[in-house]
């Protein structure tokens, strides 16, 4: 009978383990080689070589160079020196290999096998939730491509470390800054005001856009992802749950080339706008910008496509417009509950992929004509909880004479404000929205500039 998968010993290599530690106690300044491959006392597949490399890491961390003696007394001193084989098992460690040069190779090797258990296990849960029938077959997916990701992502979406760790990369990033004198230590929107405001749209950060409807909300998120991956050649991938494909490449070629919009659709171009067009279609057709299509967008069918594209396509920032077209699974649970859940799933996800997502969102009826505020955000409260930056779009009403529909060639002054912001300074930046090209342009003059 051909041996099932229950019955064979999970994968692993003793010798390969034995000697990653033999490297260890050959050599200490190994260790640090190790720490940098992620190496866990988990990854070992023994007990014993679990506990071994435990304490060397426990030596290190005390200053100390881990060899057979401190490494022996270390574990005497922690009780686990018969969970580790005893002396003598530490010490024919060294017996294993000649030297500690091959260190990396061991260690990658311990790690590729304890990923290949880990995948097992995964295989496992995923066997055991399929069979749970009080579980949705989304939900189940959902915790399949979690489990996945976070494998894939070299096994560091949750970590715990010493506040001592974390001050040193602290630094170590406060100093780069400091040499390099650049103010922009996250990704840049192409509106340099805004930029100096938020320092750029930074890693884990769930942003907002929010803006009454026709106010140029998705002109905005266009314009600053075309910057980011047209200019600075950045990965971006914008969701689009309201706007087809073509129609967006339509308004971000309008854009660029500074063509309008409307002959676009209808025709009516010169020969002029034709080259235009091309020459701006040949610097786009290269760029790392990656248009997601889905209407009726489900909640864990998003954040799919997110880690699929993170993954795969390495964006460093996503749009989504807009939140109110997100489906959540559970059709019956009260809307503001449903919002309250995707803001959270949202801002999870940044945090999980480790890059900004811009989420854009309408704002409700109350906002209309009035200088809007967090409590503006339509359907709950917990967007503006869960938000780390939140900007609002917005342009006094025109008085009742002009009330009229706004010519193509209209050029529209605009405040984006930055009404809410973690880590930094509120204020508000002056753009100018070029209607016929949906294009927002920053005012020249300094003065247009007030900050809060």
């Amino acid at each position: 009978m051909a041996q099932t998968i229950r019955d064979k010993t999970p994968p692993h290599d003793d010798e390969l383990e034995r000697a990653a530690l033999g490297s260890l106690l050959f050599d200490p300044e190994a260790v640090s080689a190790v720490i940098q491959n992620h190496l866990r006392a988990d990854d070992f597949y023994t007990r014993a070589n679990q506990r071994v490399f435990e304490a060397v890491l426990s030596i290190d961390a005390k200053g100390l160079r881990p060899d057979i003696q401190t490494v022996v007394q270390e574990l005497k001193q922690l009780g686990k020196l018969d969970e580790a084989g005893g002396a003598s098992y530490v010490a024919g460690l060294t017996t294993v290999i000649p030297s500690s040069a091959n260190i990396d190779y061991y260690a990658q090797s311990v790690k590729n096998y304890s990923l290949r258990r880990s995948l097992l296990k995964v295989a496992s849960q995923i066997g055991v939730s399929a069979y749970d029938e009080s579980k949705e077959s989304r939900e189940v997916l959902e915790d399949v491509q979690q489990s996945i990701f976070e494998l894939s992502d070299d096994r560091q979406a949750f970590s715990s470390r010493k506040i001592g760790e974390v001050l040193q990369e602290t630094i170590d990033l406060i100093d780069r800054v400091y040499k390099s004198k650049k103010p922009i230590t996250g990704i840049s929107t192409g509106y340099e005001k805004l930029d100096q405001l938020t320092s750029g749209f930074q890693p884990d950060e769930f942003i907002i856009i929010g803006a009454r409807p026709s106010v140029g909300k998705t002109a905005l998120a266009l314009n600053m992802a075309a910057h980011i991956a047209f200019h600075q050649r950045l990965a971006a991938a914008f969701f689009s749950l309201e706007m087809s494909d073509i129609a967006l490449v339509q308004r971000l070629i309008s854009s660029e080339a500074m063509v309008q919009a409307q002959n676009l659709r209808s025709g009516f171009l010169s020969p002029s706008d034709f080259k235009k067009i091309l020459d701006v279609s040949g610097k786009m057709y290269e760029a790392p910008f990656h248009i997601v299509d889905m209407p009726n967008m489900k909640l864990l069918d998003l954040r799919a496509q997110a880690r699929k594209h993170r993954t795969q396509q390495q964006v460093q920032i996503i749009f989504i417009d807009y939140l109110g077209l997100i489906s959540h699974e559970n059709s019956m649970m009260p809307r503001y509950e449903q919002i309250s859940e995707i803001s959270r799933s949202l801002k999870s996800l940044a945090r999980e992929l480790h890059i900004p997502v811009v989420v854009l969102c309408q704002l409700n009826r109350d906002a209309h004509g009035e200088i809007p505020t967090l409590a503006n955000l339509r359907d709950s409260g917990s967007i503006e909880q869960d938000a780390d930056l939140v900007l609002f779009l917005h342009r006094e009403s025109k008085k009742k004479k002009d009330d009229e529909s706004l010519a193509p060639s209209d050029v529209i002054p605009t405040d984006l404000i930055v009404a809410k912001q973690r880590n930094g300074p509120i204020g508000t930046v002056k753009l100018m929205l070029e209607a016929k090209f949906a294009r927002f342009m920053p005012l020249k003059k300094e003065d247009q500039f007030n900050q809060g």
